[in-house]
């Protein structure tokens, strides 16, 4: 039988549970994002508390960027994708409630029309005209 190999001792790294539904709630309607974890946990129970707990609990916690500046890479990110509108609309009103404007918003989506291209930089362009005029979130 062979052994495992002894892993060097790693990092911590942040893993707060508590802390990621505070942010959750605080970058989300906490109504809304109360709503879809309900439902998300009903087809696919413990996802969406993992979802909350690694990423709001863990990867959000890490030292290094702001608030603003995850958003601004998620709005990126998402828009670069594609596909994912509705994750798109949260975004950007996360971003608005972390301090962006909504020129900013636009601004970051205009700027990718050359890396994403100019389709996909539209499309989250109309995601962010829906929420900038109090649509879908």
């Amino acid at each position: 039988m062979t052994q495992a190999p002894t892993a060097a001792p790693l990092t911590q790294a942040p893993l707060d549970r508590a802390a990621g539904y505070r942010l959750a709630g605080r970058l989300q309607d906490e109504q809304a994002l109360q709503g879809l974890l309900e439902s998300l946990d009903v087809l696919a129970p413990g996802f969406p508390d993992w979802i909350v707990t690694a990423l709001f609990g863990g990867t959000y916690q890490r030292e290094g960027l702001t608030l603003r500046d995850r958003q601004i890479a998620n709005l990126a990110a998402l828009t670069a994708l594609g596909g994912v509108e509705p994750q798109l609309a949260q975004h950007v009103a996360a971003g608005l409630r972390v301090g962006m404007t909504e020129q900013e918003v636009v601004e970051v989506l205009v700027h990718l029309a050359p890396y994403v291209g100019v389709p996909k930089a539209l499309a989250g362009l109309r995601v962010a005209a829906q929420v900038l005029a109090g649509g879908a979130e």
